[in-house]
């Protein structure tokens, strides 16, 4: 199913104590740009989120959040630094011996230093916390992705859309090719009876003319393969796979034929179809922008 580049989903769930949120959005980019965010203390999952989202994602600016609220603490482990409790103790004795002053000094004082207390967490298992982790991301993800499928869809509706208008132009160019042919050639038999007079025409001069002519404003070969791209664009939009850049380079060919098109006919009513041609053109080169 064709997918948008824009998407968002959000999951949370509650899992061996933890509080893990997991969001993740995506907008429009050329090609797959990931950044993360997640505590500094679970850093080790950066590397991991991102290979996941390559599985999932070709093409995008994706950004992936997790927050890890611990409810319990078991695992937190506060450790006293020896050293500067000492510090503060040797200053006190000195201050009171050397000004001979009551040494009051106790223990909640000394605690009031907070500098003196090393607060860390335990080692976290880190495979246990990346398993909980990737439970809560595949349901975001399950998310962002439903959401790009519909949007998808949108995008594909429209496309083709407008692919049906383009044939439907084209349509009218192939009716209309042929008759420009026979209109030159009656113009053309005009000037010469009013410029020969009573004299008999040149009929194969005539024919040899209007070949020419026909020649040089014959449009069959453009219109057969402009058919063919519209055949293709739909034929992609029913495949299950990034297709966005595909159908990138295919609107340029679209918009190549009809450009020769445009500068092969020599009538305003075929130029009027091409210049609808391609503003159909523009507006599906507009929404596959938007498509993975």
């Amino acid at each position: 199913m064709v997918k948008s580049m824009t998407g968002y989903g959000r999951a949370q769930e509650l899992i061996d104590g933890m509080n893990i949120t997991v969001e993740i959005k995506s907008v429009n980019s050329r090609y797959l740009e990931f950044s993360s965010r997640v505590y500094k203390n679970y850093s080790f999952l950066e590397d991991k989120l991102k290979t996941y989202v390559r599985q999932v994602i070709s093409r995008g600016k994706v950004e992936c959040s997790v927050q890890i609220d611990c409810l319990e603490t078991d695992d937190v482990v506060v450790q006293l630094n020896e050293s500067l409790a000492a510090g503060y103790i040797d200053a006190v004795r000195t201050l009171s011996e050397k000004y001979h002053l009551t040494n009051d000094f106790t223990v909640s004082q000394l605690a009031a230093h907070n500098d003196i207390f090393l607060v860390r967490k335990a080692p976290a298992d880190e495979d246990t916390i990346w398993e909980a982790v990737k439970t809560v991301l595949d349901k975001a993800t399950a998310s962002f992705v439903a959401m790009r499928e519909v949007e998808g869809a949108k995008l594909v509706e429209d496309v083709l859309s407008r692919a049906d208008l383009i044939i439907s132009y084209v349509e009218q160019v192939e009716k209309r090719s042929p008759e420009t042919v026979k209109e030159y050639n009656d113009k053309l038999l005009a000037r010469m009876r009013e410029l020969l007079g009573d004299a008999n025409v040149d009929e194969q001069r005539l024919l040899t003319e209007a070949a020419i002519f026909a020649d040089k404003v014959a449009v069959a070969e453009e219109t057969v393969r402009l058919r063919s791209h519209i055949g293709q664009l739909h034929a992609m939009t029913a495949l299950d796979e990034p297709i966005g850049r595909k159908l990138d380079f295919l609107v340029q060919e679209i918009n190549r034929e009809a450009n020769t098109i445009g500068s092969k006919a020599n009538d305003i009513e075929i130029a009027r179809d091409v210049i609808n041609i391609k503003a159909e053109v523009e507006k599906i080169r507009e929404q596959i922008q938007n498509i993975e």
